[in-house]
């Protein structure tokens, strides 16, 4: 299978253990090319993969460039949608709270996952201060949070809530 940005086609016959062994592989294969870190991600529906990805922090320069995130994008690309459901995704690793939130976002089916959020802490990638950080009050989080403008900013949902043609996410 050709392992660059490009979706591969995999038939109904694959198995879980197959699509899970792509991530791996997308997990392993751009190491050297210091585009990020040890992650891959698929996205399959029917039994067919739709979308690819792996980490890509550091080549892009962009924090949010995990794999599951890019594997979404291109899902959603591919299948013109924002709404994932019937489809499923393989990850490398246990997803951390930002690709967790992006795959219920998405609404993805179900996820696989190979590597736990505890062996990627044992090599560098401890989440757990983010699992712990989001269930903390606002006034207790690490990074200084204050609201502003609050009147302001509720005119946009009030034109929101009014407005007759929006598209429900």
């Amino acid at each position: 299978m050709n392992q660059s940005n490009k979706t591969s086609s995999i038939s109904c016959e694959h198995t879980h253990e197959d699509f899970m062994q792509r991530a791996i592989e997308l997990s392993c294969h751009h190491l050297d090319k210091d585009s990020g870190g040890p992650f891959g991600a698929v996205i399959t529906r029917n039994g067919e993969i739709i979308a690819e990805g792996f980490n890509q922090v550091t080549g892009t320069h962009d924090p949010t460039a995990h794999a599951e995130i890019v594997a979404i994008r291109k899902a959603c690309n591919r299948l013109n949608t924002f709404d994932l459901s019937g489809c499923e995704i393989y990850t490398s690793c246990e997803p951390c709270p930002m690709c967790l939130s992006a795959i219920y976002w998405a609404r993805l089916d179900k996820i696989y996952y190979a590597n736990s959020r505890q062996d990627a802490a044992q090599i560098g990638f401890d989440d757990e201060f983010l699992y712990q950080e989001v269930c903390r009050p606002v006034e207790n989080r690490k990074i200084p949070t204050q609201r502003l403008l609050e009147q302001q900013a509720k005119i946009a949902f009030e034109l929101w809530q009014n407005k007759d043609d929006k598209t429900r996410y």
